[in-house]
């Protein structure tokens, strides 16, 4: 079935809703509370989602003005978000959430225009437009999933979850790659049970190491929102199990994760 980007900014439209709720009724003071990613705040979290949806915009519009940011943001080889992050602590709660509404409408209007399989440069490989709006969702889903804990907020479950299971298993070979060791060839069966209570699956039947469990725990791991040993996934196999221990979903230098125990 072919991929439509008007359902796919729908959903990332649906996600982008849920983390607006958590957002729109904040005092400015919450605005800076520390979220479980180590020295970022919700301002820091938000932030980051806008800048980036500016600058997707800009790689989907005009790759040359893109080139530029990248020569900008990667002098010496590596994104720092943490650099990027603290250019926009001085601004208000009300301002932020102004930059995010109007960044997310313009990513959303230009993305529905464009054809899914038209190329996208970015940080690395290019990818599809498809694939780059896909990111966003998964992006927001990780961020919001940061400022929800920071509040103490349970967000519901949704199928859209399946855009970030899909990206994380697409991103094996990535984790791999930045945190300096060779991917392995050997398949792994992921089979996932979802919020409506469809079954998920990639990889071979036959597989003899899988991961199988809620597609919430499997998205919480491969976006290393929560650590592996605090969620119920089943891991069988050496090959799955170094996977899960590793796995990254988003671009940039290998992540530090979440400590065991931490949201257990």
């Amino acid at each position: 079935m072919a991929v439509s980007m008007e359902v796919l900014a729908d959903d990332l439209a649906a996600e982008t809703a849920v983390l607006r709720d958590v957002l729109a009724p904040l005092a400015e003071a919450d605005w800076r509370r520390p979220t479980p990613a180590a020295g970022w705040s919700v301002t820091d979290q938000v932030s980051h989602l806008a800048y980036f949806d500016d600058v997707a915009v800009q790689a989907a519009t005009d790759p040359d003005a893109f080139a530029r940011t990248v020569e900008e943001l990667v002098g010496d080889g590596v994104i720092d978000p943490d650099a990027i992050a603290a250019r926009y602590r001085h601004l208000s709660g009300a301002q932020l959430l102004a930059w995010f509404d109007r960044s997310r409408a313009g990513l959303l209007a230009a993305f529905r225009q464009l054809d899914p399989a038209k190329r996208v440069p970015w940080f690395g490989p290019s990818m599809s437009a498809a694939s780059s709006l896909t990111a966003r969702i998964m992006e927001t889903w990780a961020h919001g999933q940061d400022v929800a804990d920071a509040f103490g907020v349970t967000r519901e479950p949704t199928d859209r979850l399946r855009h970030v299971a899909h990206i994380g298993i697409g991103a094996r070979a990535y984790s791999y790659q930045v945190n300096g060791k060779e991917p392995p060839t050997t398949p792994i069966r992921v089979t996932l049970n979802a919020p409506s209570g469809a079954v998920w699956t990639w990889g071979p039947e036959d597989a003899e190491n899988t991961v199988t469990g809620p597609a919430l725990d499997f998205c919480l791991v491969v976006t290393q929102r929560r650590h592996i040993d605090d969620v119920s996934l089943v891991v069988e196999g050496p090959v799955a199990a170094e996977w899960m221990a590793i796995a990254q979903a988003f671009a940039g230098p290998a992540g530090t994760g979440r400590k065991p125990g931490e949201f257990a």
